[in-house]
């Protein structure tokens, strides 16, 4: 299948225009805390770990460099070519597998891994039945007692970012963001990188009540970022180990408290089969 076969054209295009491995670059908040709650929740290496939506590999190969068996899928084709590509340079420790497909079929037979990882393709299914068909996908693939992790934007991610960069003084952005907190679909008409693509917002709430829909057992909702991500110095403070660490503390302080969890960038379900 091609890119767009299965994703809207405009989240294609923005992919094509913008690098993941850039973005959540190794001293990014958004990977360090993702890193650090994978690395609480996940079960040991070598167990088996399905990548949906799994980009150009930025979790999966490190993962298979830790002695995970890591399969990769992507609905694009350019980044799972990047995965692939990277995968040969880690002649050791590759991806077991990297393909395209899409999270509400996976192809992968019924209860044949032992975590899955949805990092990203609930930003894009924007109707709630194609979220919950992907969260059934996932866990019919799971083994009795495998571990998902599923990521989501925060309904205030615009919100906040729009106040810290100062977006909500440009022309179209408060439009944007109306809708976001009204319903949850963000929409770019600007088509400018940094205002995103197509994704639907959760209210942190919903992850939990689609992640349990989808016949899964909750066991967490986490901060990914916390409030610390709207520090406008917050690369110096990570990029210093002392400094980093207090921030990092901060976050795991109020990582499960309600009532700031829509404060954070990002979410993080926790579930099982």
């Amino acid at each position: 299948m091609g890119d767009h076969e299965q994703l809207d054209p405009e989240i294609a295009a923005h992919y094509a225009s913008v690098s993941e491995q850039q973005r959540l670059g190794p001293g990014s908040l958004e990977r360090v805390r993702t890193w650090e709650l994978l690395d609480r929740y996940l079960p040991s290496p070598p167990a088996v770990v399905l990548d949906i939506g799994g980009a150009a590999g930025v979790y999966g190969l490190p993962l298979a460099a830790h002695g995970y068996q890591v399969h990769l899928i992507d609905p694009l084709a350019r980044h799972v070519e990047q995965a692939r590509l990277a995968s040969r340079q880690q002649l050791a420790t590759p991806l077991a597998s990297a393909m395209v497909g899409d999270a509400r079929q996976l192809g992968y037979p019924d209860a044949s891994v032992d975590a899955a990882l949805l990092l990203g393709p609930l930003y894009h299914l924007t109707n709630r039945v194609d979220r919950i068909q992907a969260l059934t996908e996932a866990r019919r693939a799971l083994r009795p007692a495998g571990v998902l992790a599923a990521a989501a934007i925060s309904r205030f991610a615009s919100t906040c970012d729009g106040l810290l960069r100062g977006y909500l003084d440009e022309p179209g952005f408060e439009t944007i963001v109306e809708r976001d907190v009204r319903e949850g679909q963000h929409r770019n008409p600007t088509r400018r990188p940094e205002w995103f693509t197509t994704a639907y917002f959760h209210l942190p709430g919903e992850l939990g009540q689609e992640v349990t829909e989808a016949g899964l057992r909750l066991h967490a909702l986490l901060a990914v970022e916390g409030p610390a991500w709207m520090l406008p110095d917050i690369d110096q403070r990570l990029a210093d180990p002392a400094r980093r660490e207090r921030v990092l503390a901060a976050i795991r302080r109020v990582e499960t408290e309600p009532s700031l969890l829509g404060a954070s960038a990002h979410l993080l379900a926790i579930a099982h089969r």
